[in-house]
């Protein structure tokens, strides 16, 4: 096999430049104009997560190699001036010959040895199997009606695209090749974090991780510096990861790409890979969690559940002040440290990505992609955080008692309120229907104006502005639900019994909302 398709200086990387264009680059572009480039311009949002990731460990590689440590006043700089380039790009250079996407001895991110083992030799895929959008094997088809024996042929660029997406997000599961079942990719089921500046060069400076500790025995190496997979590894135990530039680009799935003679990619040969073993103390860096019913899990996606609830698990906050119900993402307090050294007045917003895909065991759900903008002292004053966590959980329980409510009400106009059967097939109802959108929707309105009254430490207004927003929620959130069960007798009735607990769960939950203006109360005599 030729060496073929340079990820060095071929143009693979879609990125955003500062006049709106999108266009595609190399890692040496990227780097080079890494002060022009706004961002990543990928649309698929697992492979925008790990294009960052893979960037990420390149720059910090190209560091240790270069200076062995460095401290944060340095990352201060690179900030404010753009990243070391000459350092980056020398690196990339002594290791040329890594990142071919074809090549005999080390394709990049791929598998050599699958082209002469016995299992996998004489067996092709499709390149649908590392497609997280596209449907192989028996999944059912919505919209991909392509046929696995006789697949489409697409891009080198779209390859590479789809594989490292892939490899990240791939859900555990059967593979039944080396291995009759496979580990999951780093961030299965996780909405991964990623704190986003205003060029490349600043992102990557806010998501840096640390330089490894004096004396690490052992050095965290990215896929391309490792020697290529073996079969004994593949089929071995899972192994944890060394750290950030490991799980940035764990070989989780074992693939080979086959070049076609027009430069496209249309088969590939598949095992299982390099299965990544999971150490609780040393969760993801772009993972954040919240309190399950069985301690903490990583926050995904969730059908009908809006990302901002999860702003508690966003925000770092200190343990010791209660809020063990959640834990956030290391990248976030990379990016919070980068912000107290450089001292950036407390009104500065800090964007915060949140991208990825949820899954059920091996079937794909959904993927998405949001962003935050944070005030800066959300992220460096823990007493601006614990005010936010308050508040996002005054939500959360004035959400659970309005359902509670609300079940109450649809129960009623049921037969048999009382029966557990009845109850259950009200909840269902409520769970379904508007109730819950119509009320985190209309709050998120006010979120933004919510966070600006926090960081300027004006308690008294962010509890006003707060407390109205969700009155206004509920009750708008009530209204639907009351029209749809109609106008019978049984109906209004229950209504008029609901109403008042409604009224007092608001009054007694919201008091701000209610409270009369100074300016507005009559005149002592």
């Amino acid at each position: 096999m030729r060496s073929e398709y340079s990820l060095v200086d071929e143009p693979w990387l879609p990125v955003q430049m500062g006049d709106g264009t999108v266009r595609s680059v190399g890692l040496l572009e990227a780097f080079h104009r890494s002060s022009e480039i706004v961002a990543l311009a990928e649309t698929e949002p697992p492979s925008l997560i790990a294009q960052y990731r893979m960037l990420l460990a390149t720059v910090h590689r190209a560091l240790v190699r270069s200076r062995g440590t460095w401290k944060d006043s340095e990352r201060v700089t690179w900030f404010r001036r753009g990243l070391p380039v000459g350092e980056i790009c020398a690196y990339l250079e002594s290791l040329r010959e890594r990142f071919w996407l074809f090549d005999a001895e080390h394709p990049f991110m791929q598998v050599p040895a699958l082209a002469t083992a016995e299992e996998t030799r004489d067996k092709r895929k499709p390149w649908t199997q590392i497609s997280l959008a596209s449907a192989n094997g028996n999944a059912p088809v919505v919209f991909d009606h392509a046929v696995d024996s006789v697949p489409a042929s697409i891009s080198r660029q779209a390859a590479i695209t789809h594989l490292l997406g892939f490899l990240q997000f791939t859900p555990g599961g059967l593979v039944k090749t080396l291995r009759d079942a496979d580990k999951a990719g780093a961030l299965v089921n996780t909405a991964a974090v990623l704190p986003v500046g205003s060029t490349l060069a600043q992102t990557l400076c806010l998501a840096l991780h640390p330089p490894p500790l004096p004396g690490q025995s052992q050095p965290d190496l990215p896929a391309w510096e490792r020697a290529p997979l073996t079969l004994a590894e593949l089929r071995g135990d899972p192994v944890l990861a060394t750290g950030p530039n490991d799980r940035y680009t764990r070989q989780s799935r074992a693939v080979l790409l086959e070049s076609e003679p027009d430069g496209q990619v249309r088969w590939l040969r598949f095992a299982a890979g390099w299965a990544l073993g999971e150490d609780p103390q040393r969760p993801d860096p772009m993972a954040c969690y919240r309190a399950g019913s069985n301690g903490l899990v990583r926050v995904s996606f969730t059908e009908g559940r809006a990302v901002w609830r999860d702003l508690p698990a966003l925000v770092p906050a200190p343990q010791a002040a209660g809020l063990e119900g959640a834990r956030v993402a290391a990248v976030v307090n990379w990016a919070a440290g980068l912000h107290r050294l450089m001292g950036v007045a407390a009104g500065y917003p800090q964007r915060l990505l949140v991208a990825g895909l949820a899954s059920d065991q091996a079937k794909l759900l959904r993927w998405r992609l949001e962003q935050f903008a944070l005030p800066q002292a959300l992220l460096v004053e823990p007493d601006r955080a614990r005010e936010l966590h308050a508040h996002v959980a005054l939500a959360e329980e004035l959400h659970r008692q309005l359902r509670a409510i609300a079940t109450d009400l649809v129960a009623m106009t049921l037969p048999d309120p009382r029966s557990k059967d009845s109850r259950s097939r009200a909840r269902e109802l409520v769970e379904r229907g508007p109730l819950s959108p119509t009320y985190f929707a209309t709050a998120e309105r006010e979120l933004w104006a919510l966070m600006t009254c926090i960081a300027r430490d004006e308690p008294d207004e962010a509890d006003a502005l707060w407390h109205r927003a969700l009155r206004d929620a509920a009750r708008l959130a009530w209204k639907p639900l009351v029209d749809g069960l109609g106008f019978s007798p049984r109906a209004l009735q229950a209504e008029a019994r609901c109403r008042p607990r409604l009224n007092r769960l608001l009054r007694q939950h919201l008091p701000a909302a209610f409270a009369v203006p100074a300016d507005t109360q009559p005149e002592e005599a």
